[in-house]
């Protein structure tokens, strides 16, 4: 596996600036960085099948922002190399964890827990607005769809002309009148 990266990464320079010293030199460089972001792989929880490829990425964005001399210099603290290194890491990591997940299985096929507990919510509530329909007065519908709307007591009443205590009192009996006709 090491030997693939290396040879991927070695590829990715021109032929002019790779030399046998050069490659014999970073070989060490290259187990040492590989395990390194094995180990940060997983830290960060990646899928164990794009370690691979993960650290293949981190090696080709080191070759462009660190000459292959310096890897020895990128996993000791403190240096710029180890800079680069961590910011190599990084970019792959959030790149892979932002990566949209597929799925071999038809997503028609996979069961939504939300759906029955939306579709028990969505039938509750129109049981309430039936309810409400049948035993509510118009004043005091709209008295209850504005307070499930988010407004206070106060604003109901400016918006229908009403004293706040009115608006309090009829809001207090169509809640009694649902939860009697609804037995809750």
């Amino acid at each position: 596996m090491m030997a693939m990266v290396l040879g991927t990464a070695l590829t990715a320079l021109s032929p002019a600036l790779v030399n046998a010293a050069t490659c014999a030199e970073a070989g060490p460089a290259v187990a040492d960085l590989s395990r390194y972001c094995t180990a940060c792989w997983r830290n960060a929880r990646l899928p164990i099948d794009t370690w691979d490829d993960c650290t293949q990425e981190v090696l080709c964005r080191l070759l462009r922002t660190v000459p292959m001399e310096a890897w020895e210099q990128t996993l000791r603290l403190e240096s710029e190399e180890h800079r680069e290194l961590v910011r190599a890491i990084d970019a792959v990591k959030k790149r892979t964890q932002r990566a949209k997940r597929w799925s071999s299985q038809s997503l028609d096929l996979v069961p939504d827990g939300q759906d029955s507990r939306r579709r028990d919510r969505d039938e509750e509530r129109a049981a309430v607005r039936r309810a409400a329909r049948e035993v509510l007065t118009d004043r005091q519908q709209r008295i209850v769809q504005l307070s499930l709307d988010g407004w206070t007591v106060q604003e109901i009443g400016q918006k229908l002309e009403l004293p706040p205590e009115r608006v309090s009192d009829e809001k207090y009996k169509a809640v009694h009148k649902l939860r009697d006709r609804l037995a809750v």
